[in-house]
């Protein structure tokens, strides 16, 4: 099972990318292609030093800047590294792809080549964060801004298929983000779509509010892209103050730096559980193959984290799960309307 990294894609792109993939190469077996400029991504190599995993190079003479239009790697930048990448998905050398490039690019591109599975209409990029007791899946977060209640459902489908799948939740438990729990509460849209997963077989909560994200009540939280991408980004800024205060805190007095000794085990947990690196990236479910978007701003554990999450997606098989699962759902769905009145 080849994962095709993007090498050109990050802020600090290729060094930390190259070094997370070496990483995950020589510590978690993974074969590796990498994606970029040959010379640039050679000369990373040459730099970490021998790596005792598999690795190939892919040249890929042409960069998508963070700054470009999405449609960039599609128009204009044919041998650009994150549509190499898809392409090696689509041709099926790849089992899935990992970039931290143009999120835009990636989902533009991804949705035009690989294409979507069938069932799906909207491809919703999940993101993986930390509950109470274990972990949520929040989407979309950031893929779709304009939604139908029929894209939410294909989306709260997806999430439980990840759930389940990838992170081993049996029965995972769906919520909807609205403001308010009563079914009442909420825009035109959470409503009808409130009575929309109500008519499924998931095992749906009803509506849940900003901060059951991370209660725990539900294992899947549904949302549009716009609201879940304001809500991954505050949640990020958000762990990243506290670790910060935190730090702030130990060092003010030699009672607290003496406390930190004997907690430090707790803390770094802590730190461990709000590390976007521990997490990696978040997939783009709905896709007919795997696509992972990490942040931009990744270091080489993020990319490692982020290449075995694509791993864990290929061997779960989820796209093959979610397209089952909704051909299930539009199966009983033509059912009902064949009956007779």
């Amino acid at each position: 099972m080849w994962i095709a990294v993007d090498a050109m894609g990050g802020d600090q792109a290729p060094r930390t990318v190259v070094e997370g993939a070496c990483r995950a190469a020589a510590e978690d077996g993974v074969a590796v292609l990498l994606v970029g400029l040959r010379r640039l991504v050679e000369a990373e190599l040459d730099r970490v030093g021998p790596c005792r995993g598999t690795i190939e190079v892919v040249d890929a003479p042409e960069v998508v800047g963070m700054d470009e239009p999405a449609t960039t790697a599609l128009r204009r930048k044919p041998n650009a590294s994150i549509r190499r990448c898809v392409e090696l998905v689509e041709e099926g050398r790849a089992a899935a792809l990992v970039t931290a490039g143009n999120t835009g690019a990636a989902m533009i591109t991804a949705k035009m080549l690989i294409g979507t599975v069938a069932g799906v209409d909207r491809p919703a990029l999940a993101a993986v964060l930390p509950n109470a007791t274990a972990r949520t899946v929040l989407l979309d977060v950031g893929a779709n801004v304009d939604t139908r209640p029929s894209h939410l459902r294909e989306f709260a489908i997806m999430g439980q298929c990840y759930a389940q799948e990838v992170l081993g939740v049996p029965r995972p438990r769906v919520g909807l983000l609205s403001i308010g729990e009563e079914e009442t509460k909420g825009s035109d849209l959470t409503r009808e779509v409130f009575r929309t997963l109500q008519g499924t077989d998931l095992d749906f909560v009803g509506n849940v509010e900003g901060g059951d994200v991370f209660s725990g009540r539900a294992d899947v939280v549904v949302c549009d892209g716009f609201v879940g991408n304001a809500v991954l980004k505050s949640a990020e800024a958000l762990a990243g103050l506290a670790v910060d205060m935190l730090g702030k805190e130990i060092q003010a007095t030699w009672r607290t730096r003496l406390g930190y000794v004997l907690t430090r085990p707790a803390i770094e947990r802590f730190r461990m559980n709000t590390d976007y690196a521990e997490y990696g990236a978040a997939p783009l479910l709905g896709l007919d193959g795997g696509c992972f978007i990490a942040h931009g701003r990744s270091n080489p554990r993020a990319i490692q984290s982020a290449v075995r999450r694509a791993v864990e997606f290929a061997q779960a098989r989820v796209r093959w799960k979610i397209r089952d699962r909704l051909a299930e759902l539009h199966s009983q769905e033509e059912r009902v309307f064949a009956q007779p009145a």
